[in-house]
């Protein structure tokens, strides 16, 4: 291969192409995961106007949010499965571009239901683009450039559910009127454009790998499983959780025995739509999708109960609310970042101090505003909710590291799409728990809203405690895994990286 192919990055292996280029492209795939999964988040502060101007019910344009989360979590591990066979850039690029083209048809929807509509199909495209990132880095970066490369992209993945409030209420803010709602949708077209027009130029064009039938009934097994979780919680606003109950075991079910066609799918030499040796073999990869999944119960849930707090109980505009809750995302920002290149030195280690932080943290927050004077309350909390935000950056970014870096590049988009779909699965979990819980304390406390903020906090912590559990067990058993220099090692597992 020539010096010229490796340096466009157009064959041969992409790790090898000059590091600006392989930098540029990175940050081409963390703009576009940054804005699908601000998406979850951001519209969440303009349901009420969306819900004037376009005379919907509450139960209807709720779905502007549940259909978005609900689309984006059914398609991960398949379009993560598809990017691995097919080709990860072509899937990036078609999903990129769709996603800007429903962005622009649902700020231009006349109605509800077109609003609806076009916001599933984003979700569907936003999923579609979730698991080619991670899978990206894994086949552009090496070594410890893929250490700081994840450490980039849990940044992204962290900040972007808390800045969703605040960017949100920004748009809102300078958008006057009933109209502005359309705004947070239009914003996504032009950097979407730039964004396709420079993924064409720099994303690498790699060979896919050799094409083979998509596992359909294990797809099958797994989409019906999840959307039998994440159904009910899609309606909780409307009594969905009572009403389909019956579809949580249901969904449990259809997961059991997705896992068990996969075990006979891979024991029989196939291809199965994701690698039960993902979660055996992988060192890491079981606890890391664990850690995740509990984390964003909890870390997902908090900020609608802020929001509800901050406007419903304190009479904050949407922006002010937004600003109510910045410094946690600043502290996650930063800490995130830093944390990507600690994550080599300290591994599991890192994740348990993080949470230990976000413990303290949100402690201290959910105590601050349930004893604060009103008009005191935000300022008071924000030094612990930066503190929190610190640690949230220890969290998410080393997490995402740990869970991926061992897993073959053949493997990449499957395992990363996993991850994610579990990660979606403890958001949709959050989102609809906490402020359920929210509502159920008002109404048993009359409009004590500084109660109901306690203690759904407290109740999110729970699930920080578990994702801490897990993270102890791990970092136990890394510790006595020397390796040859007497230096803690985290194992690589059946398969490793330098196989991929």
């Amino acid at each position: 291969m020539n010096t010229d192919a490796r340096a466009d990055g157009r064959t041969g292996d992409p790790a090898d192409a000059p590091d600006l280029r392989r930098w540029k492209a990175l940050w081409v795939t963390l703009t576009t995961g940054f804005m699908s999964l601000l998406d979850v988040t951001i519209v969440a502060v303009a349901l009420p106007s969306m819900q004037r101007d376009l005379n919907a019910s509450a139960a209807s344009v709720q779905w502007v949010v549940s259909g978005y989360a609900l689309a984006f979590a059914l398609v991960l591990v398949p379009a993560g499965r598809l990017g691995d066979a097919v080709g990860r850039r072509r899937i990036f690029l078609w999903a990129l571009a769709g996603f800007v083209l429903c962005s622009a048809g649902a700020g231009a929807a006349p109605t509800i239901a077109w609003l609806v509509v076009a916001r599933i199909v984003q979700g569907t495209c936003a999923g579609f683009l979730a698991p080619q990132n991670s899978a990206l880095i894994q086949q552009m970066f090496r070594g410890a450039e893929r250490g700081r490369a994840f450490g980039l992209f849990g940044a992204t993945v962290g900040i972007s559910s808390a800045l969703g409030p605040i960017v949100g209420g920004l748009i809102l803010a300078l958008a006057h009127g009933d109209q502005g709602w359309r705004w947070i949708f239009y914003v996504n077209v032009p950097v979407g454009a730039v964004a396709l027009l420079l993924g064409i130029r720099l994303l690498p064009r790699v060979a896919p790998g050799r094409r083979e039938r998509l596992d359909l009934p294990g797809t099958a097994l797994l989409g019906t499983g999840v959307l039998g979780l994440m159904l009910p919680l899609a309606f909780a606003e409307s009594g969905g959780v009572r009403r389909l109950w019956w579809l949580f075991p249901a969904g449990v079910l259809l997961l059991v025995l997705f896992v068990r066609w996969e075990r006979r799918v891979a024991a029989h030499e196939g291809r199965p739509l994701l690698d039960p040796r993902l979660l055996t073999d992988i060192r890491g990869y079981a606890p890391g999708a664990a850690l995740g999944a509990l984390y964003f119960v909890g870390f997902s849930g908090i900020w609608l109960v802020f929001a509800l707090f901050f406007q419903n109980g304190l009479g904050y505009t949407p922006l002010e609310s937004g600003l109510a809750v910045t410094p946690f995302a600043i502290g996650s920002a930063g800490a995130a970042v830093v944390a990507g290149r600690l994550v080599e030195r300290f591994g599991r280690l890192l994740t348990v101090w993080g949470l230990m932080a976000v413990l303290t943290g949100l402690a201290a927050t959910a105590l601050i505003l349930r004893t604060a004077p009103q008009d005191t309350a935000a300022w008071l909390a924000a030094p612990a909710l930066f503190v929190g935000g610190l640690g949230s950056g220890c969290v998410i970014s080393p997490n995402v590291t740990m869970t991926l870096r061992d897993v073959p590049v053949r493997m990449a988009g499957a395992a990363g799409g996993a991850l994610q779909t579990g990660q979606r699965l403890g958001a949709a979990v959050g989102t609809a728990a906490l402020p359920g819980f929210f509502y159920m304390v008002l109404a048993a406390d009359g409009t004590n809203y500084r109660t109901a903020v306690f203690l759904s906090v407290v109740s999110a912590l729970v699930a920080v405690l578990a994702a801490l559990a897990v993270a102890l067990l791990d970092w136990r058993r890394d510790r006595y895994r020397p390796g040859p220099d007497g230096a803690r090692r985290i194992r690589a597992g059946h398969f490793s990286a330098s196989r991929g």
